[in-house]
């Protein structure tokens, strides 16, 4: 779909379905950023009128090559790369032919696509630290029962200076509301990342060092964040030892 979804070609469900699937596969993300710049730089380049020869040229050619029959290759065995390979050009071909009607639409989806790469690489990124955290020798846990049947846990290592708070069976904030994590400096509470409103059980890396902190703290907040907690605490937990 990466073709389709270059050209803006898909439906509605289709494509919010194929941006979710850009987020966590790299390879098609980076496959269609570059086939959303490529049409992007067609699109946006200068046209030329075909000769009225060119018309008559290709009515020709088509009606002297002959079709393959359904289930013939015409390839020998061991050359079904190739062929693969073959039919690929001949598809982005066709998918790039049709781009210089939608130079506007490919750059804006040439954003998206390499937005969705970004996010790809720093949900990596991020999932790499968290691994760090959890497996350091120096690990230490302290777990917390949210209500409702939910329980919170942080992981702190201090050789890393580095904390991750793991939350399990979290009701999903109400419509424009967001979890937000903070670290407790003494009494003064610093802003240590948001949590995905729309997943109950989830592992956040908290942003900013542990050193200094005594605890941590979960608050409902805006969509977006706060500068500071503006409501109760839904979770509080102090930092192991």
């Amino acid at each position: 779909m990466t073709g389709a979804y270059a050209l803006h070609a898909l439906l509605d469900e289709e494509r919010a379905a194929f941006e979710r699937h850009l987020a966590d596969c790299e390879p098609c993300a980076q496959e269609t950023a570059e086939l959303s710049a490529t049409a992007a730089r067609l699109g946006l380049a200068a046209t030329m009128t075909p000769s009225p020869a060119l018309r008559g040229k290709v009515l020709r050619q088509i009606s002297s090559v002959r079709q393959v029959s359904p289930g013939t290759t015409g390839i020998r065995a061991g050359r079904t790369g190739n062929r693969t390979r073959l039919l690929s050009r001949w598809a982005l071909a066709a998918c790039l032919a049709a781009a210089a009607t939608l130079g506007g639409t490919t750059v804006w989806q040439h954003q998206r696509a390499e937005d969705a790469l970004r996010q790809a690489r720093v949900a990596r990124q991020g999932t790499a630290e968290i691994a760090a955290v959890l497996a350091a020798p120096d690990a230490r846990t302290r777990t917390a029962a949210l209500g409702h049947g939910a329980t919170g846990s942080v992981v702190v290592s201090r050789e890393r200076d580095k904390a991750v708070f793991v939350a399990s069976g979290m009701a999903r904030p109400a419509g424009g509301k967001v979890y937000q994590l903070w670290f407790d400096d003494g009494g003064t509470m610093r802003s240590a990342g948001l949590m995905d409103p729309g997943r109950t059980d989830q592992a956040v890396l908290l942003r900013g060092g542990v050193d200094g902190a005594s605890g941590m703290g979960v608050t409902v907040e805006p969509a977006g964040g706060s500068a500071k907690p503006t409501s109760a605490p839904v979770a509080l937990l102090g930092l192991p030892a």
